[in-house]
């Protein structure tokens, strides 16, 4: 009998991953981004087989991927290197050679829309008007566009078009928690939500007919609804709202009039189908906790990609009676067994308010008794029951991960969502203060023997408690946040630019607030260890965010390591980037570990 050594636990971070499917049509075609050759590029399958095949071996990430309307050729757009100036081309079904077809030098570029006869392209864009961008519609064969949508006062996005393509629906960011939605008509701007100063999101909007549209909206409510909104009658009407769920995507299927909507209800996501002949509406099982995304073949086929905290990302196919899984990603060479599921615990924070939160427990052979404190990222975001292949690694190491959805995050209400907006330094904070003192009441950590760590405004909230509160924690790792809102607030992209003095701050009229919520203030207090990552070519937390308060840092003769990625953004899109930063993470923690076991 051979026996076979425990999996090394590299493993973990050799998982790969899925950004975006589409299925062509005639759904004899799939496509996916996925870093299966270790970088993201274009893998094809020709169903119903499963076995991919590399489309594109551009090495880098796709964003936006449909198919033409007769399932000939692909549209998708790629940025370089975690830019985020998405450009997009045209990609044969079986890989090769791709054409441009918009391509304009440090632009943005978002969700590209075919017409009907797949000749005319609709895509949003920075060029021209950089702060609250245009609509373009590009014919495909002579190559004119035409001006379809200029954006005014906030960031304006075409979503969609009526299927005799008279009107258009497009929306308007005010603030994560402030968009509307509008369908243009000739010269007529028709607002989708009653008038009213409170305000409200728009999720998402489809068309079921020329006149009639389904949006998903949280105006006059808490949590998103479904309603309905008439072109000829101009009425707006709730159709089906669930009790603390808000919902979060709709797709319809023509030939069955059913409506498909994703609904966000804490760490988990469900999926109801709605009969828009007789209003049934019915939960469909999934085979995730969360859905990425869904797509409704004209068949009435449902395709889904998605995740759970111990399951990949993976792509899978309704059948009917089950789902069937069309890509196989698990943890390879590690067995189920070794991966661990959170568990959801809430707590009382400082002003009796009850934040949710995800503690996945190091399994007892591997637990070293030490605990990471992760607070997520976005901030209008939330931890979830999603797979992330770094924590799986460190709690194979060890590490326990306790992850707490403080003021700020997705799936509790929008007034939970709104706290953070001005408030990045106070309210949340005091959040992740009052999850640290669970953990050391409930005999989980002890005060002063706590990692921390966090990307993003994760980032930015491990560097602020490391400021503010240095006597919880033994070392800091923060990954691309950002270190002074001043700098950060004038450095964002440009149609971030609008948004920013309601979700951050003015920096003249908030000036004394921005100060005491800039981790860069309490420089004097960030006496622990610390390990500072950064992409170079991240435009979002650009990186002199980071190269400033490691400079400062260093000057005070701190304990501070940095490593730069040249070749990433505001992430990770190259495996060995991926391994190479966890891995110098688990070092770092490991020698500090280390030195306090000999204490």
């Amino acid at each position: 009998m051979i026996t076979f050594p425990k999996p090394d636990v590299e493993q973990f971070l050799r998982t790969f991953s899925i950004a975006d499917f589409a299925v062509s049509p005639d759904e004899k075609h799939l496509v996916f981004s996925t870093n299966l050759s270790g970088k993201y590029n274009l893998w094809g399958m020709d169903l119903p087989n499963s076995f991919p095949y590399p489309l594109t071996s551009i090495d880098q990430s796709c964003q936006g991927l449909i198919y033409d309307k007769k399932s000939r050729f692909i549209i998708a757009g790629f940025d370089q290197d975690g830019n985020e100036n998405t450009q997009f081309y045209g990609v044969p079904l079986n890989g090769g050679t791709m054409k441009e077809i918009v391509n304009h030098e440090n632009t943005r570029n978002f969700m590209p829309k075919l017409s009907n006869d797949s000749k005319k392209l609709y895509y949003t864009t920075s060029r021209g008007n950089p702060s609250f961008l245009n609509s373009f519609c590009l014919d495909l064969e002579s190559g004119q566009e035409r001006l379809v949508l200029e954006g005014k006062d906030a960031a304006t996005y075409l979503f969609g078009f009526s299927p005799d393509e008279e009107t258009l629906l497009y929306y308007k960011h005010f603030a994560n928690t402030y968009t509307l939605l509008y369908a243009k008509k000739g010269n007529e701007d028709i607002l989708l939500t009653p008038p009213t100063e409170k305000q409200h999101t728009v999720n998402d909007g489809v068309f079921v007919s020329d006149s009639m549209i389904y949006l998903l909206t949280d105006y006059d409510s808490d949590f998103t609804y479904l309603a309905s909104y008439n072109l000829e009658t101009n009425k707006f009407c709730k159709v089906k709202e669930l009790e603390n769920e808000s919902f979060t995507a709709i797709t319809y299927n023509k030939e069955n009039q059913l409506l498909y909507i994703t609904s966000q209800k804490g760490v988990e996501d469900q999926l109801y189908e709605i009969n828009l002949q007789n209003e049934n509406w019915r939960n469909i099982p999934v085979p995730c906790s969360v859905i990425n995304k869904l797509e409704v073949a004209a068949s009435g086929t449902l395709y889904l990609f998605g995740m759970s905290a111990t399951k990949p990302h993976n792509i899978y196919k309704n059948t009917g009676d089950e789902w069937v899984s069309l890509t196989k990603y698990t943890v390879p060479g590690v067995d189920s067994n070794e991966l661990v599921e959170p568990d959801i615990i809430t707590y009382a924070s400082f002003d009796g308010r009850e934040i949710e939160s995800l503690f996945f427990r190091a399994k007892k052979e591997n637990d070293n008794g030490e605990v990471i404190f992760w607070p997520h990222g976005g901030p209008q975001a939330a931890e979830r029951k999603f797979f992330r292949a770094s924590f799986q690694f460190f709690l194979n190491n060890g590490y326990s991960i306790f992850a707490p959805n403080f003021r700020g995050s997705t799936g509790y209400g929008l007034e939970f969502m709104k706290m953070v907006e001005g408030d990045w330094g106070n309210g949340p904070r005091l959040d992740n203060v009052a999850g640290l003192d669970w953990l050391i009441d409930q005999g989980h950590a002890q005060k002063g023997n706590i990692l921390l760590m966090g990307g993003s405004f994760g980032g930015y909230m491990a560097l602020l408690l490391h400021g503010r509160h240095a006597d919880y924690f033994k070392a800091v790792v923060d990954i691309f946040g950002p270190s002074n809102l001043f700098s950060f607030i004038n450095s964002v992209p440009e149609d971030w630019k609008p948004v920013m003095d309601q979700w951050v701050g003015n920096p003249e009229k908030d000036k004394e607030k921005l100060i005491e919520f800039s981790p860069i203030t309490y420089l004097e207090s960030m006496i622990k260890p610390m390990l500072v990552i950064q992409g170079a070519n991240d435009p979002r937390v650009v990186k002199e965010e980071s190269d400033q308060i490691v400079q400062a840092l260093k000057d005070k003769g701190r304990d501070v390591d940095y490593m730069l990625l040249e070749n990433e953004g505001h992430g990770f899109s190259k495996k060995e980037n991926e391994i190479a930063v966890y891995q110098k993470i688990l070092s770092f923690l490991k020698r500090f570990t280390a030195v306090t076991e000999k204490v």
